[in-house]
């Protein structure tokens, strides 16, 4: 039997801890707040989408921008179908949604944390609340830890799932980095993924708080002016720019961010073709013959975005619309089926949902999540430099890496 000591109480290290105590072990998670897994709580609006419902590993893959191989013997471990299984063997009733997201029928997380906390707790592990400081390294082996409190804490083996920086109030605040840089790991730079983003258009802060549905969106790289991501679905303006959902799903695929390189397009009536639209709007101005143009399109857009349309449109606002021509109808249509939003940058990290970045998955074990360079240290989680795109994927990492390396301890 090993002591070991599972750093940070998220879902990796719950998940893990339970593993890890199933085989026998004496297993402590350290955990700095009161409560266990509170990004599980707050994030995905409290709903909490657990996995993706993939049927093959090749498919999860796919939804990797960095170092998706890596993960190959953690998924083959531990699928989203044994994700569904874990949790629906628990009592917890589950539910497919849009993009194959999976949900608790409930739309609770706290039904999530629940069930993580105990599969923990009762196949033998223990929960302390305390704040990891450093490593305690003996001849390339990990003995332990040192708290904040500068308490000494023995183990023959120290997982670290502390997260990464994102959502620092829930206590992911790269304290997983430093110490794997005391134990001679390289720190991929973290950065922000899944967040929303800085917008170059002013328009963007006229019309804050303003929510669209059924939009759709595509964004082009203008590096080689390709389009790299197309989605459907809602987004919000806020006072910096642009957010929700699609938003944050578009940022993930943004890579090497810089001023300007990215363009998202807003197609704010996808359900019709161009012309179907021209028809429409004809239509809206024969039933407004004599009205003044920006009084005419209230029945096709929110009011508030309305001024915003009728100026970049560079139609008088006071025009008849039996006055607006052909030309400027047709500028018209092409400003709906693609307003034009220039990204600026990303939110700060802190505002993200996921952290890209950290430990260099190089110089971990894939097959057993161990470090390979101090014995007896294990990674799980987002600590890894590994991240997804949106729809339950970045879970699965911590679920199916948690499970390897708790099965390996």
């Amino acid at each position: 039997m090993s002591k070991v000591l599972v750093v940070g109480g998220g879902a990796a290290g719950l998940m893990a801890a339970g593993y890890a105590a199933q085989k026998g072990n004496d297993v402590t998670i350290i955990e700095r707040n009161e409560r266990s897994a509170r990004k599980v709580m707050i994030t995905g609006k409290g709903r909490r989408n657990v996995t993706n419902k993939c049927d093959s590993v090749q498919d999860i893959i796919s939804n990797f921008p960095v170092n998706g191989r890596f993960l190959f013997s953690a998924l083959n471990s531990f699928m989203p179908a044994d994700t569904i299984a874990f949790f629906e063997s628990a009592g917890i009733k589950l539910k497919v949604e849009r993009g194959n997201r999976v949900f608790p029928v409930s739309d609770k997380a706290v039904d999530i944390v629940d069930a993580l906390t105990d599969f923990a707790l009762s196949n033998g592990a223990r929960i302390i609340h305390a704040r990891a400081k450093e490593l305690i390294i003996e001849n390339s082996a990990v003995k332990g830890i040192i708290t904040f409190d500068n308490e000494k804490l023995i183990a023959d083996r120290v997982l670290i799932s502390t997260g990464g920086l994102s959502y620092p109030q829930t206590g992911s605040t790269g304290d997983g980095y430093e110490m794997a840089k005391q134990a001679g790991h390289e720190i991929i730079e973290p950065m922000p993924s899944l967040v929303p983003l800085v917008a170059h258009e002013g328009f963007c802060a006229d019309i804050q708080g303003l929510s669209l549905k059924n939009v759709e969106i595509r964004v082009i790289d203008t590096k080689n002016n390709k389009i790299i991501f197309t989605d459907f679905g809602e987004m919000l303006f806020t006072h910096f720019g642009v957010s929700g959902p699609i938003i944050l799903s578009a940022s993930s695929h943004m890579r090497e961010m810089s001023k300007g390189r990215y363009v998202i397009y807003i197609d704010l009536k996808p359900a019709l073709t161009a012309e179907q639209l021209d028809t429409r709007v004809l239509r809206d101005f024969s039933e407004n013959l004599n009205r003044n143009f920006i009084n005419s399109l209230n029945s096709l857009l929110p009011k508030k975005l309305v001024p915003v349309i009728v100026k970049l449109s560079g139609i008088r606002p006071s025009e008849k619309t039996n006055q607006v021509s052909k030309e400027e109808r047709h500028r018209l249509i092409e400003l709906l089926k693609g307003l034009k939003v220039t990204v600026n940058g990303f939110r700060p990290i802190r505002e993200a949902i996921v952290t890209s970045g950290g430990v260099k998955t190089s110089e971990i074990n894939p097959k057993t999540m161990e470090s390979k360079l101090v014995k007896g240290l294990y990674f799980a989680g987002e600590v890894i430099d590994v991240d997804a795109y949106t729809g339950g994927f970045n879970l699965q990492i911590a679920f199916s890496t948690a499970k390897l390396a708790g099965e390996n301890i």
